[in-house]
């Protein structure tokens, strides 16, 4: 027979193992939604501005061989 401390230590585990499988699954959807969706538009952001910095060297060096 299953004493009441080993229904109680049971109950227990059972609602930890519940918090920590919840924690999982929003860490997860969280990477999902919003960790990696930002980090996509950061390094956008970065190729843009990159580009934007080459095509006006580009148009400075253009400019000073003209003159």
């Amino acid at each position: 027979m299953v004493t009441e401390l080993g229904l109680l230590y049971i109950g227990m585990v059972t609602l930890l193992f519940f918090f920590w499988a919840y924690g999982i699954v929003s860490f997860v959807l969280d990477l999902k939604n919003v960790i990696i969706p930002k980090g996509r538009q950061f390094l956008r952001g970065r190729r843009r501005i990159k580009e934007q910095k080459k095509q006006e060297e580009e148009r400075e060096e253009r400019e000073r061989q003209l003159y």
